[in-house]
């Protein structure tokens, strides 16, 4: 049996507004923030911020964000205005393409093409780089006013949305729905509520920002269980929003709309919970310890 511990927060970096989303890159973290037209770009290794990048063109409703590792670039989306910002991280040159209404969640897949969540049209859109439409994909009843998606590795999508009731579903490359997560009577984590951002950890558990009961879940990959995510006892989540898991350095960030807007970072990621098949991403506390032992999901 591993031997198991709290969970480690590495840092947390404070804030004067609320975090929309977070990405990181090689060695450095993005962070966007309500009613700012910037982008803040902190080290990895010491977490201290290095600078501001103005982004020309995007207002104070900038909502996701993503970073490309072939490209060497971010990507911006903003409520309020129909268009995808790409920002050259070479250069600092800010380009951008025009879209649907009301773009949210970003995230970037396998073939380094951009995904665009739509909650006006309840669908998703695939880009390149340069702004060609790769493919649309129109979201069946029941997966609608989408937030987030990421594409996963059996070319699915996991798809959070908010529209009653307000879940996590997979999708297939038409929209149809494949699967969503529906917590039993006897589910100890209870319905979401408004659900936010998305991770998909290198096993393919998925982990959900549920903003509306201010915690993060842990969901498996058939989407029938779901954990509660530990957090060291002193952090108190108030209105997360934001979530990206840094594989390269180990790193889990959650960034909080509400209270002190913080960017809470975790290390420790890549533990495996016995008898439950979640990754533990962070060192799981004793009472999923003895749940384990005892058989329980």
């Amino acid at each position: 049996m591993t031997s198991w511990s709290s969970p480690t927060v590495t840092h947390v970096i404070p804030g004067d507004t609320g975090v929309n989303a977070v990405t990181s890159l090689d060695d450095h973290v993005y962070v966007v923030r309500s009613n700012k037209k910037e982008v803040e770009i902190y080290d990895t290794a010491t977490l201290t911020l290095e600078r501001r990048l103005p982004v020309p063109g995007i207002s104070q409703s900038a909502a996701g964000i993503a970073a490309c590792s072939r490209n060497k670039c971010l990507y911006l989306s903003d409520w309020n205005d129909p268009n995808i910002h790409r920002v050259d991280l070479a250069t600092d040159v800010a380009q951008k393409w025009p879209v649907a209404k009301r773009p949210v969640g970003l995230s970037v897949n396998a073939d380094h093409n951009l995904l665009v969540a739509y909650t006006s049209d309840n669908k998703l859109h695939e880009y390149t780089t340069d702004g060609r439409l790769v493919r649309e994909i129109c979201l069946a009843a029941g997966v609608g006013l989408p937030r987030h998606a990421i594409q996963l590795s059996t070319d699915h999508y996991v798809v959070s949305h908010c529209e009653s009731p307000a879940g996590v579903s997979v999708v297939g490359v038409d929209g149809r729905l494949l699967r969503s997560y529906e917590p039993s009577s006897s589910s100890d984590v209870g319905p979401m509520k408004d659900p936010r951002h998305l991770a998909v950890t290198k096993h393919g558990d998925i982990l959900v920002v549920d903003k509306g009961n201010n915690r993060i879940l842990a969901v498996n990959p058939s989407l029938t269980r779901a954990l509660l995510f530990p957090l060291p006892a002193d952090i108190k989540l108030q209105a997360p929003r934001a979530l990206f898991i840094d594989t390269t350095h180990d790193k889990l960030y959650i960034g909080e709309l509400g209270g002190e807007f913080r960017v809470i970072v975790l290390n420790n990621l890549s533990y495996l919970l016995p008898g439950c098949g979640f990754v533990n991403l962070a060192r799981l506390c004793p009472v999923f310890i003895a749940l384990a032992r005892q058989g329980r999901p």
